[in-house]
């Protein structure tokens, strides 16, 4: 694919956007869909942030599909007990260390 690097970071926005949800117009109205379209842009923005901050590495290229299937759907608990609530990830989950580091990086973004 020939073109600017503006124009394959533009390509590549469209691309992910469609992945998230815009591909198809679920509803009949031109006002419905047009909500629809503020939720899928709603939904991408926390995605390109959250990659751009947290993720290192291959994962910071990863496509919306990828990072669903890797990140977003990883097997965990929410574990409570004195005072502390935890998230306790499955040890045999492949990408537990860059979802840990991922999460590290957060925390250290909060402010307080």
């Amino acid at each position: 694919m020939q073109g600017t690097a503006a124009q394959k970071t533009a390509a590549g926005s469209i691309r992910n956007t469609k992945d998230t949800g815009l591909r198809n117009f679920p509803l009949h109205g031109f006002a419905q869909n047009q909500i629809w379209c503020e939720l899928v842009a709603m939904a991408s923005e926390p995605t390109a942030w959250m990659q751009m901050l947290t993720v290192d590495g291959p994962a910071r290229a990863w496509e919306p599909k990828r990072l669903r299937l890797r990140l977003f759907s990883a097997a965990w608990r929410i574990i409570c007990s004195g005072r502390r609530t935890r998230l306790r990830l499955a040890v045999t989950w492949p990408w537990a260390t860059q979802l840990t580091a991922a999460i590290i990086r957060l925390q250290a973004l909060a402010p307080g």
